[in-house]
Formats: C-alpha cells, structure tokens, sequence
C-alpha cells in the first residue's frame, strides 16, 4: 500500500512542481518585457512538458529506460486519444487551417522520424542531438511567426499570465526555484515507486510508463483542455495537444537522448510506437470531417485509446 500512496504523492508533487514553476517562469519573463503570446509559446508550454521531461530524464540516468520511452509515446497516444476524445465529448473542437497545414503536418512528420531512429532499439547522443536542433529549430520558426497566426495568444494563458504578473522578483524566483526542486523529487518518487510496483506484480516498465505514468505526466493537458471545453474556448485546444507531441519527442527525447542514450525494446516498435502513428493518422480524416472535433468524433478517438489500454493489457 505504502509504494501507491508515495506514487500518487509523488505525482502530486510532480504536477504541482510543473505549476508553480511556470507561474514563476512566467512572472519573471514578464519583468523581463516578455509579450504574453511569447510566454504562452516558450514558459508555458515547456511547462507543462516539465513533467515528462523529468520523469523520462531520472528514468534514463537510472537505466530505466522503457519507462522514458513509455512516458513519451503514451503521453502522445493520451493526448490525442484520451485528452482530444474527451475534450470533444464536452463541447466541439474547432479546427483551423494552420493546425491541419503546419501543426499536424509537423506532429506526424516528428513521429515518422522519431519512429526510424528507434529502429535500431537505441537514440544515442548524436540523434538525441538531432531531436534537440529541431525542437530549437521549431520554436525558433514560432517565434519568427507568431504574429502571422500560427499561434495565436490563448486567452486561458493570458488570464493565468495576469494572475502572476504582480508578484514580486523574490517571489517569482521562489516559485521558480521551488518548481524546479518539486519536479525533482516528485519524479523520483514516481519513478522508484513505478518500477517497485511492475517488480511487485511483474508487468514490464513498459506498460507502467505507456500507462500509469504516461496518463499521470498528460493530467494538465487534460486538465486544461476540459476546462477550456466547458467555457467553449477550444479553438485553440488542438494546436495546444499537437504542439505538446512535437514538444515530448524533440525536447524531452532529445534532451534525455543527449545526456544519457536511451536504450529501447523490441515491443516498443512492434506495438506501442504503431499505435501512436495509428492514432494520429486516424486523427486526420476525424479533423476534415467538418473541420471540427465532435462528440462522435471524441468518441471515436476515445474508442481507439481504450482500444489500445485493452490491446496492451
């Protein structure tokens, strides 16, 4: 019982670390001139990846590496199948051009190449480095166009933004700090707990990763997502998801891939990698069909993610 109420607090602490680091980040980024549009884009969404990269990064430099890998590829299957199928069930998901042209384009383009350089069961340092340029070189092309609409400013982000604005420089850099070190912690204690719990019951680090770690590191997408859903602002709900998967690939495989190469199973490539590329080619013809997310169509991306938990377990 002792190694689920230290997983779960572990996750707690994860979560509440990624919060309070990007409200920090981001009150500081303001004192520094930032606009609220290029905090959304850099602060906040590295944010709410500081998850995942912590928990894949203390997975890998303690050589558990099926659950680095995991907590990626399952995070990026739980965006699309579980985070977009239920954000859709609670209120229409519109779709515009840009997310079909630039952002999905690039998703699925970053899941193919991410694909080929798993195939040899390892992302050395050299293609950890690889990820790690494009992700800087993506955001680098955001930053060039962020007033051309391919990112618009999200009002959800911006009222976060306001809520932090008046805190003071010893404030904000508390919250900074204190982010960074309950990131730290709560990744061990969800990591060690994780691999006792798959040891205790014999399920490989692989399923724990795709799983419980991976639905658990996806809580603020879908949190945020759904209460974007219930205040009927999802315009900007699918650039936020698609833009998290780029984000999990390039900047927390790379980054863990450059510190330390991650190491990868056969099962992976047979099967949970096949899945993502699945479900996000199964998320295009979804998003032409009225250039909306319905309720049928969340439904059928949340069909395909219990599919997938039925299929793996």
């Amino acid at each position: 019982m002792t190694v689920y109420l230290l997983l779960a607090l572990g996750l707690i602490i994860l979560l509440f670390g990624g919060k309070i680091l990007v409200d920090g980040a981001s009150s500081i980024a303001l004192k520094l001139g930032m606009s609220t549009g290029l905090i959304g884009l850099t602060v906040v969404a590295f944010g709410t990846s500081a998850p995942e990269l912590l928990v894949s990064l203390t997975a890998a430099l303690k050589g558990n590496s099926e659950i680095a890998i995991g907590n990626v590829v399952g995070s990026n299957i739980a965006n699309i199948g579980l985070v977009l199928g239920i954000s859709g069930l609670f209120y229409p998901i519109v779709i515009r051009k840009s997310h079909v042209r630039f952002e999905y384009a690039m998703m699925v383009l970053v899941t193919l190449v991410f694909y080929f350089l798993s195939l040899d069961l390892k992302i050395s340092r050299i293609e950890g480095s690889i990820l790690f340029v494009a992700f800087v070189g993506f955001n680098a092309y955001l930053f060039k166009n962020i007033g051309k609409g391919i990112q618009p400013e999200n009002e959800l982000v911006e009222e976060e933004i306001e809520e932090v604005k008046n805190y003071s420089w010893m404030g904000s850099i508390g919250l900074f700090v204190g982010g960074i070190v309950g990131l730290y912690f709560g990744s061990e204690l969800l990591v060690n707990n994780a691999v006792a719990i798959s040891r205790e019951f014999g399920v490989s680090e692989r399923v724990i990763g795709v799983t419980i770690i991976a639905i658990g590191t996806s809580l603020p997408e879908l949190i945020t997502s759904i209460i974007a859903a219930l205040f009927k602002r999802t315009d900007l709900a699918l650039g936020n998801i698609l833009g998290s998967n780029i984000m999990n690939i390039l900047s927390i495989i790379g980054l863990t891939g450059i510190i330390k190469p991650i190491y990868i199973s056969d099962a992976f490539i047979q099967s949970d990698y096949l899945w993502m590329i699945g479900i996000s080619i199964l998320l295009f013809p979804l998003m032409k069909t009225k250039m909306r997310i319905s309720k049928v169509e969340g439904l059928i991306l949340l069909i395909a993610y219990i599919a997938y938990l039925v299929f793996l377990l």
